[in-house]
């Protein structure tokens, strides 16, 4: 018999039917009366001086009421390194930067007036790849990196370079594992900045009321983010700063940027409070506002004859863009994780986050997991290849197991990791893998297979944490209200389950507030990192067990029984094993008059909270320490038929078994894989930004820019193997962004085996297999 009732159960989305009628309201869609429009104008150079910006022109459009210049707040902003001006002032650092903003009656005379104003520049070398950043000769983005302010202490910028932040992993010693060893590669990658491509381009509405309050409406994962920069950025009191997040059109990390909220309150201040209005347009949302980070990397490995792996050696080298962003972040979780999951005695990894002249980076599902994975996977798949291994029997041989420490130091624990090897022998199983793995179906048809196997464990900030209140309704439903962004991952059905859950009530009778409003949703840390149903599904559940504390203690007093003897169900409170002993939710859940007149009980409100325990900040010298609660695993595969005359390929399946610890929602899970599964293979087969040699980017438009289309995708199959995780809501495990993960490594791979070369570029196009083949692509590994 099945444990539970709901949990598990594939529960239809509670904001699914006002989706898909069209009746869910973003923040587009809120209009008003006498709201102001802004347009950004934006950078055409990538590095330069601004010498000149000509506005003359823009102040004869009708309906202008203003422009902003850099000039009128020239102080830097930031979350990690505040080194990022709203507005640029004095110099540009990439093209798309933002340097003025039009503020008119409408949003036509806006556009107008932005078109009409000239910049001119006087423009300086450009730093156009994270490896030219590294150049001891590369001409500086950040002359000044000493003077700016750091917000973390992990971060660490080096003066007199264009590293904006650098992490060290030293475990073992790499010498003496690399003199083990009897087969040692080395081997180089790399993959280009490209975009989280949402539906939904960012947004906010802002408006200062004659209080001072502030009222932000935002297409953002993160409102109390928003609520603290604004605070930082103009000293403002965050208790008048009054953040309100309606749902979400996708965000995949790049809406936990604050970036347009700051300018959309700096246009409202110059326009005497007035509420504004900024939106991107889709070429804007591509480069001006922060992007998905590329990466170039080394991966040095050494193995013995019997296929053990004894020393591994990384060099990261993450493209962060102008600015320091959530870039400096994601170089230090992908060096505290850099093995992947395999057991590896002597390590040594530099995870560099560098500035060049592109637009800068911000979270994108996997936070830099996905990225580094390609450049691991890829290498295993070249050692076993030339050990002459299966490359799954060599995952297999190699996997990191309960007993074992992570790069960071941690040891494995089946709670904090779950089972890897199931996950990879559930693959195998799938992929059918022992029918074979390569077939020359005909001169212009090869068949071939490819594997991954990926982990991560998201780092979050050490107190990171979350609330949640409980309240009731007339009848006896409740109502949650908690600080989770609804991006369309369903984490707000998934938490009304494990209400309904805990309470033994229909799920129709637990309600939850979809939009968050900073002035009334308990804190939450951000919606960011596959995190938010382990920090509000414990903040939740710890209200419910508030709540039902209160019920049973009032309860207790009006049936005359202990606490003990109390249970709860259908809205009821009853005796045990008596259930026609019982009073109704809907009877005290304010309190109740008794039959002398006496007040018993009070309005049941259910408090919660939850914060991480046992996190630690890994030392700057050696990485040891716990950047989060739970390592999630993953094995994954796709399968390729592909032409060799024309470099062309077909995806006929993609693969992914995931440690889900429990499953909460079937259906949700299974559909948040799939289409994490096809981010992942959108990405590593067509999707990057071409700059040319002024780091100028030459597709900001889906017209150039080409993400999968319906119909080009390969059949979807995912299973979970369940492995409880001992401290999260009912052993569940995070697999928001498991299913990216290993895509990009697994149809490298594939395409590997099946070109019969090695592959160590994204986006693998035909034109790049090609170049590989023909020997004509200029990259040696």
């Amino acid at each position: 018999m099945d444990q539970y009732r709901l949990i598990g159960k594939s529960i239809p989305r509670k904001e699914g039917e006002n989706k898909v009628t069209g009746r869910t309201k973003y923040v587009d869609d809120h209009p008003e009366a006498g709201t102001l429009f802004v347009q950004l104008v934006t950078s055409q150079c990538a590095h330069g001086y601004i010498r000149n910006i000509n506005t003359t022109e823009a102040y004869h459009v009708p309906g202008v009421l203003r422009v902003v210049l850099g000039n009128d707040f020239p102080y830097p902003v930031g979350s990690t390194i505040v080194d990022r001006p709203p507005l640029a002032f004095e110099k540009v650092r990439y093209f798309g930067e933002p340097i003025a903003m039009v503020i008119a009656t409408s949003e036509v005379s806006a556009k107008r007036a932005a078109l009409s104003i000239q910049v001119t520049y006087d423009e300086l070398p450009v730093v156009n790849s994270a490896l030219q950043a590294y150049e001891s000769t590369a001409p500086l983005v950040h002359e000044n990196i000493n003077q700016y302010k750091v917000m973390k202490e992990r971060i660490r910028p080096e003066h007199g370079t264009n590293i904006a932040n650098r992490t060290k992993v030293r475990k073992g010693d790499t010498e003496k594992g690399f003199s083990q060893s009897d087969i040692v590669i080395e081997e180089y990658f790399t993959l280009p900045q490209s975009d989280h491509a949402a539906m939904e381009t960012r947004g906010v509405i802002a408006e200062i009321k004659p209080n001072g309050d502030v009222e932000i409406t935002s297409a953002s994962q993160s409102p109390f983010e928003i609520r603290r920069d604004l605070s930082d950025a103009f000293g403002l009191n965050a208790g008048n700063i009054h953040v309100t997040v309606p749902l979400v059109g996708g965000g995949f990390g790049g809406k936990t940027a604050v970036q347009l909220e700051i300018l959309a309150y700096l246009a409202s201040v110059h326009v005497g409070g007035r509420k504004v209005k900024l939106r991107n347009t889709r070429e804007q949302d591509f480069i001006t506002s922060p992007v998905h980070i590329g990466l170039e990397a080394k991966v040095k490995l050494g193995c013995t004859k019997a296929g053990r792996l004894q020393a591994a050696e990384f060099l990261f080298l993450f493209d962060g863009g102008a600015y320091s962003g959530s870039g400096v972040l994601m170089s230090t979780v992908v060096a505290l994780d850099c093995t992947g999951p395999y057991s590896i005695e002597h390590v040594t990894c530099d995870s560099l986050c560098m500035y060049t002249n592109h637009p800068y980076a911000t979270a994108f599902r996997g936070f830099g997991h996905c990225e580094f994975s390609f450049a691991v996977e890829r290498a295993i798949d070249i050692i076993a290849g030339k050990l002459d291994i299966c490359p799954l029997e060599f995952r297999m041989k190699n996997a990191i197991t309960p007993g074992d420490t992570t790069p960071s130091q941690v040891r494995i624990t089946p709670s904090n990791m779950g089972d890897g090897i199931a996950c990879l022998k559930k693959l195998k199983e799938l992929i059918n893998w022992n029918d074979g793995v390569v077939f020359h179906e005909s001169k212009n048809k090869v068949r071939a297979k490819g594997i991954s196997f990926v982990w991560k464990n998201s780092s979050t900030s050490v107190n990171a944490g979350a609330g949640a209140t409980l309240i009731f309704n007339e009848n006896g439903s409740v109502t949650i209200n908690c600080g989770a962004v609804e991006i369309g991952q369903g984490t707000k059905t998934v938490l009304a389950q494990m209400v309904a859950e805990r309470l033994k009530m229909e799920i129709e009778d637990v309600h939850i507030k979809m939009e968050v409003d900073t002035q009334v949703a308990p804190e939450h840390w951000k919606t960011a990192a596959s995190r938010t149903t382990y920090l509000v599904g414990n903040a939740v559940l710890a209200a419910t067990e508030d709540a039902m504390q209160q019920l049973k203690e009032t309860a207790s007093k009006l049936l005359a029984l202990p606490l003990e003897k109390l249970e709860i169900e259908n809205k009821k409170v009853y005796e045990k094993n008596v259930e026609r002993n019982y009073i109704d939710f809907a009877q005290i859940a304010f309190g109740i008059v008794n039959e002398n007149g006496e007040v018993i009980g009070q309005q049941v409100i259910g408090r919660g909270s939850y914060v991480f325990e046992g996190l630690k900040e890994a030392n700057k010298d050696t990485g040891v320490g716990q950047s989060g609660p739970e390592w999630g695993v993953a094995a994954q595969a796709v399968e390729v038929e592909y032409n060799p005359s024309t470099h062309t390929y077909k995806l006929l399946q993609a693969v992914c078994v995931i440690d889900a610890g429990k499953i909460l929602n079937k259906k949700g899970a299974e559909t948040q894989v799939f289409g994490a599964m096809n981010m992942g293979i959108s990405f590593a087969s067509r999707e990057a930004f071409y700059f040319d040699e002024k780091a100028r980017v030459l597709n900001n438009q889906f017209r150039s820019y080409k993400p999968i289309h319906f119909g080009q995708q390969p059949t979807y199959k995912v299973a979970f193997v369940e492995t409880p995780h001992s401290h999260s809501p009912f052993g569940s495990r995070a697999i928001g962004e498991h299913g990216i993960l290993g895509m990009p490594a697994a149809l490298a791979n594939s395409l590997s085996t099946a070109a019969n070369v090695s592959l160590y570029r994204l986006p693998i196009t035909p034109e790049s297999i090609w170049r590989v083949v023909s020997h004509q692509d200029g990259f040696s590994s």
